[in-house]
């Protein structure tokens, strides 16, 4: 009788500190659920009740979840259609001019950024007329300078796009714009073997518009293409 006593405490001490285990288990709610029907008396607890409540609790987040995956699902798709339009824009036009023009215009307007600038890395000193007349989207820098604008002089690698929120949008970049830029996009550019990189940057007053936290896909996309468009101009 003792030996029974103790494992009768033993189990009533186990269901009491983890009654999860009970309610997690359809079989054994089954059959308690049935005893209870059978059984008699004012003491009865009522475990359909507390089951339901559970399975209401767990439905309710299930269509959370599913709420939200629809929501991440058509936002999705907003950004492709975006991305698709932008490149779609950015190739038709049949001289260089042009195609940078329509970068910092209707393309940027498309992407929904403030500003869009493009930075060619070259060992050349001196003044470029193309660069006199494309200001306000172009700009060149010495050899390295891709590299260390995006990793901010740390030595980790430079991925091929990196998101992030600023205080202000570098001058460098910019100009005088910088001093409303809060988020940017930095696109690291191949031109193809024995040219420097270059560099797409895409600025937003919006702070939260690129965060390091968002998915990077699309706009890798962007810059592939973006990158064989300008490999045939170069060549």
């Amino acid at each position: 009788m003792t030996s029974t006593k103790r494992i009768e405490e033993s189990l009533r001490e186990s269901i009491i500190s983890r009654p999860d285990m009970i309610l997690d288990d359809k079989d054994l709610m089954q059959a308690l659920i049935s005893a209870n029907e059978r059984a008699m008396g004012g003491n009865i607890v009522d475990l359909r009740g507390i089951a339901m409540e559970r399975l209401e609790t767990r439905l309710d987040r299930l269509e959370d979840t599913h709420r939200s995956v629809i929501a991440a699902a058509y936002e999705n798709l907003a950004g492709t259609n975006q991305i698709h339009r932008a490149v779609l824009r950015m190739l038709d036009p049949l001289e260089f001019e042009p195609f940078l023009r329509d970068l910092g215009g209707e393309v940027a307007q498309i992407l929904r950024v403030d500003r869009i600038r493009l930075v060619l890395e070259t060992a050349q000193d001196g003044n470029d007329t193309v660069v006199d007349r494309l200001g306000e989207v172009l700009t060149v820098a010495a050899p390295g300078f891709a590299d260390r604008f995006v990793s901010e002089g740390r030595s980790a690698p430079v991925r091929p796009v990196t998101l992030r929120q600023v205080e202000r949008g570098d001058p460098r970049i910019y100009g005088e714009d910088g001093s409303w830029i809060r988020s940017e996009a930095c696109l690291k550019l191949d031109f193809g073997p024995g040219r420097l990189p270059g560099l797409l940057v895409l600025g937003s007053e919006d702070p939260h518009q690129f965060t390091p936290q968002q998915g990077t896909d699309l706009l890798a996309f962007f810059g592939g293409v973006f990158e064989r468009a300008m490999r045939r101009w170069l060549g």
